[in-house]
């Protein structure tokens, strides 16, 4: 991206490694978010699992309906710091999950009929003090879009999602709503096929509902992405069926805002000059190694590109904890920083301290300021905490 705005950030600004959000790339893409909100008339709501950076829940509060949540932990801090509404959806709730929950959620979604009946009783009760909750089921319409297996909900013998054959009509007094997801960064045209799958599946369903929750892989501010399009989809969906619709996008509220800034601790000069950062793919971009992918790195090129390749790896005792092969301009060398673009979603809510490896610091830099905040840095004793 030409028009990266960390193309013109001084790395050198932050602790290594760290994680540096772009307030305004966010605000940029909240206000999309909110345009097909106000246009369509859904309720547009964050997934903290994509992105729950609460250092910015009162921005994203400005713009989007709530939060929706994949168990408690989520739920408390959408309830904490958040405003709106708390959806939750987990493949299964356990009790004691459950008695927090119906004090958290604004709607519950069930995954199957088993656990709709167990937890059936608690949550008329909680009802009755709290009309506004809502308790839902999760669908599965045997439609799959995805192309990683590991990421499609519906492919053959999926956990998640109820299928048409498992579907119980009779037990549906309480329910008010449907969930269904089966998208992973992707536009519109999957979601119409999805929509048309729905219908056909599950269209004697439909009208003794109140809300239809479309979940989440909508890349809705990638550029490109068919906003209008989408607008009009769910209008007419909306109308068709006289129903609320819920959208659950987590990607899209940080898709282009963040990087991960690290530094080169050593290279070794064979035919692959190893090269070893204070980073880690296993640690700090396990994404790079469950999807697989290979995360760009600003200035840099693919193998051979440029003048100077070097095999990216991190500082772990795992074998494979291998970013990818990247060339460069010039000559890298011990100290330099280098920054892996687009490190926001998906990667921040994903890090781990495997071999004791420090998290990296998180901050928060303004575009059009250029005012930087410092919000975290991690030690030893956020290790430790953990263990014992």
């Amino acid at each position: 991206m030409t028009d990266n705005p960390f193309l013109k950030f001084d790395s050198r600004r932050v602790p290594s490694p760290c994680f540096v959000v772009d307030k305004a790339g966010i605000e940029a893409n909240l206000a999309i978010l909110k345009h097909v909100a106000d246009e369509s008339g859904a309720h547009v709501l964050s997934a903290l699992k994509a992105f729950s950076m609460w250092h910015l829940a009162p921005l994203v509060s400005q713009y989007l309906h709530g939060i929706c949540a994949s168990g408690v932990h989520e739920a408390r801090l959408g309830r904490d710091y958040y405003d709106g509404e708390v959806h939750v959806f987990s493949a299964a709730y356990s009790p004691s999950d459950m008695r927090e929950l119906l004090l958290l959620a604004d709607h519950l979604v069930f995954n199957s009929f088993n656990q709709w009946r167990r937890f059936r009783d608690d949550v008329k009760a909680e009802q009755k003090q709290r009309p506004q909750l809502k308790a839902g089921l999760r669908i599965n319409p045997e439609h799959s879009e995805g192309t990683t297996p590991i990421y499609d909900p519906c492919a053959p013998g999926s956990r998640l999602g109820i299928a048409r054959a498992q579907f119980e009509p009779d037990e549906l007094d309480g329910i008010s709503g449907l969930h269904f997801h089966t998208l992973c960064e992707q536009d519109v045209p999957p979601l119409a096929r999805t929509l048309a799958a729905v219908e056909a599946g599950f269209g004697d369903v439909l009208p003794q509902m109140e809300w239809v929750n479309f979940g989440g892989g909508h890349l809705i501010t990638e550029p490109g992405y068919q906003v209008e399009e989408l607008i009009r989809l769910i209008r007419e969906f909306s109308a068709r069926h006289q129903v609320q619709v819920y959208l659950e996008p987590g990607e899209a509220v940080a898709i282009h805002t963040g990087v991960l800034v690290c530094e080169v601790l050593d290279i070794a000069e064979t035919e692959f000059q190893q090269t070893i950062l204070d980073t880690s793919a296993t640690c700090h971009m396990p994404d790079t190694l469950e999807m697989p992918y290979r995360p760009h790195v600003l200035g840099s090129g693919k193998p051979g590109e440029l003048a100077h390749t070097y095999r990216l790896g991190g500082m772990t005792c795992l074998a494979g904890d291998v970013i990818g092969d990247y060339s460069f301009e010039r000559p890298l060398k011990i100290g330099d920083r280098l920054a892996f673009d687009d490190m926001s979603h998906y990667t921040m809510v994903k890090t781990s301290t495997f071999n004791g490896i420090p998290l990296p610091a998180i901050a928060v830099w303004d575009s059009r300021t250029d005012e930087l905040e410092i919000v975290r840095e991690f030690g030893y004793e956020d290790f430790r905490q953990r263990l014992s």
